[in-house]
């Protein structure tokens, strides 16, 4: 939008710049020509106010395009909420029927062992041929009890086969929760995560403030080129109720220029950032369970780096690593284990390494 009002302001001046120059030409000919018509006095002055009505347009339709956005960012960010407590009580609802279903298997596998036995011994009490009334009695009393046990059986079938079906709407409920994972993510993609500084610079002076002065100190060039970095809202995050957490809260900042959030992450990758003598790390604001899936990897990443296989953590929470010349992206800790044996000589060094790590902490 910065970009498009640019261009319309720069038309506008030359639009009134050609007027000024043509009515200057104008009045060099009239020195020259005194039969030429004479220009009127307040033209450029009636330019000038064209120049600036058109600009007060310009900016009142940046301003409602803005408002508009804003307005269906907030009713994103409410239908999300809504659709997170719809997937919560689903997965209430999967776990309860995973729990019946395996009840239901369990009394099916007993019914089926009291069929046999019955079965059993009515085929050893039918080969006797008793005539005795208390024998049929007793084969009557079987039968029926088989007949019964069956018809519990076949319910029982029919019930794992609706648990069949709860398992596909478990599936798509994944996908749902995947979805709401993305959505969320997409709606932060403007925001930075700052870690590591003191909440006693809060005391001194504003988040805002201190924002601008790391990115003065470490990425100058921005600013050079950029301006002032514009930021929409910062805050720390939640506090956790927990004494044995003594690190300072991160803050988050949403910037209104995406492009420049995305040069000030760049240039973070790049080297680290220090505020006043204190390192100071700056990531992509990401879901909580998108941090969840990335912090699995934490313990094979430091390692890969160990090794030099410059390792990466990649959106959502991907690992990537570089071996025999090739980049090699890896989604779980499963296909990491595969993909580590078939590579002999790198899974001797992990093999070795984790052999390390528990020697050094027995004798700690």
């Amino acid at each position: 939008m910065s970009i498009q009002k640019k261009k319309k302001e720069i038309t506008i001046d030359s639009l009134c710049t050609g007027i000024e120059q043509r009515a200057n030409g104008m009045e060099k000919e009239e020195g020259t020509s005194r039969n030429k018509t004479e220009i009127p006095v307040n033209w450029i002055q009636t330019s000038e106010e064209l120049k600036m009505q058109f600009k007060t347009q310009l900016r009142e339709a940046e301003d409602n395009w803005e408002k508009n956005l804003k307005t269906k960012i907030s009713h994103l960010e409410t239908e999300n909420s809504v659709l997170k407590v719809k997937i919560n009580q689903l997965e209430n609802e999967a776990k309860e029927m995973k729990d019946e279903v395996k009840r239901m298997k369990d009394e099916a596998k007993e019914m089926r062992d009291e069929v046999k036995r019955m079965k059993n011994d009515l085929q050893r009490k039918s080969d006797q041929k008793e005539d005795d009334q208390k024998a049929r009695d007793e084969i009557h009393s079987l039968r029926t009890r088989i007949q019964l046990e069956l018809s519990d059986l076949t319910r029982q079938e029919d019930t794992i086969k609706q648990n069949q079906k709860n398992e596909k709407i478990e599936e798509n409920m994944k996908h749902l929760i995947h979805k709401t994972e993305d959505l969320e993510n997409h709606s932060r993609r403007d925001n930075l995560r700052i870690i590591g500084l003191s909440e006693d610079h809060d005391k001194r002076k504003s988040l805002q403030v201190t924002l601008q002065e790391i990115i003065q100190e470490n990425c100058p060039d921005i600013l050079e080129q950029e301006g002032k970095v514009e930021i929409e809202r910062i805050h720390r995050s939640p506090p956790v109720h927990s004494p044995q957490l003594t690190i300072p809260r991160n803050f988050i900042a949403k910037f209104k220029n995406y492009q420049t959030k995305e040069k000030i992450l760049q240039a973070a990758k790049k080297k680290s950032f220090r505020y006043h003598g204190t390192t100071v790390r700056i990531t992509q604001d990401l879901a909580a369970s998108t941090q969840k899936d990335g912090k699995t990897w934490n313990m094979i990443f430091w390692k890969a780096r160990e090794l030099d296989r410059q390792p990466r953590i990649n959106y959502p929470a991907k690992l990537t690593i570089f071996l025999q010349g090739k980049v090699w992206s890896l989604n779980k800790i499963e296909e990491f284990q595969a993909f580590v044996k078939n590579k002999s000589a790198l899974n001797r060094k992990f093999d070795a390494q984790a052999q390390n790590s528990r020697e050094s902490s027995k004798g700690n």
